[in-house]
């Protein structure tokens, strides 16, 4: 039996398979401001729970850490240890705010991918990783400049020392392009392109377990149901893992841009 006739139902109707329509998202109500829609329902929370978590975790801090401030002094320290210091050095404490604020706003939006009912990563959405890149990249420029000059800056980044002369006619456009027209954009595409595929991936893997096993139950649907099933939950525990990774990388390039810019010798 084909592929088609086993994704057929015995009325004639066809399994579709969930598509970019899933990312789109009116207003929450009738007569709602246009802005007013699920993806910037799902950024404020996440604004919310990350200051909340912080305010009840350091408010009161206590010599011996317990409960939510435990919590978060091991999230700082990840930050801290794992992203600070080693891509910007000694230098990396002062920018803690920053990293921190960073790194948890991105995973809490990540991760209301898997929140049941929410269920949609904000960053699967291109103007909010967009945002994120600019913010950092505006820094970047800022720092660079303040440290390095307007000309010592673009010299170090499309001249560094030691090349052969004839090099530089190659080096020079390529470092332009990466550095100041393609840093931002791959920067922000990074994190919207796994958080885009990875939801897409579940939301199939579900709509294919709910048409076989709830909508159009057959003998022979049934076993691809029960795969369906299996794949959401593996997606969705994989997904977890990825949506916490990619805002682990996002910050840590953005640590590592405002450590070039402090440190061109580096």
């Amino acid at each position: 039996m084909s592929a088609r006739h086993l994704l057929a139902s015995p009325g004639g109707d066809e399994f579709k398979a969930p598509g970019t329509e899933i990312f789109d998202w009116g207003p929450l109500w009738h007569g709602a401001p246009s802005w007013v829609t699920k993806p910037t329902l799902i950024v404020a929370l996440s604004v919310v729970i990350v200051v909340a978590f912080f305010w009840a975790a350091f408010n009161k801090p206590k010599l011996v850490p317990r409960g939510v401030q435990n919590v978060g002094e091991v999230g700082y320290l990840f930050v801290r240890d794992q992203i600070a210091r080693p891509m910007i050095g000694k230098e990396g404490d002062k920018w803690m705010p920053f990293l921190v604020s960073t790194f948890f706003f991105i995973l809490i939006m990540n991760w209301m991918g898997v929140i049941p009912v929410l269920q949609l990563p904000a960053p699967s959405h291109i103007a909010f990783p967009i945002v994120l890149a600019l913010s950092v990249y505006v820094v970047m420029l800022f720092l660079s400049i303040k440290h390095q000059g307007l000309f010592g800056y673009f010299k170090n980044m499309m001249f560094p020392p030691g090349l052969p002369k004839p090099l530089y006619l190659i080096l020079a456009p390529i470092e332009f392009l990466s550095n100041i027209i393609l840093r931002p954009f791959t920067h922000a595409v990074r994190l919207f392109a796994n958080m885009f595929a990875g939801h897409l991936l579940i939301a199939f893997f579900a709509a294919v377990a709910y048409w076989f096993l709830a909508e159009k139950l057959t003998v022979l649907g049934a076993g691809i149901g029960v795969i369906g099933f299996l794949m959401t939950i593996v997606m969705t525990a994989f997904e977890i893992f990825v949506q916490a990774l990619q805002a682990f990388i996002f910050t840590l390039l953005a640590a590592s841009y405002i450590g070039g810019a402090l440190h061109p010798d580096h």
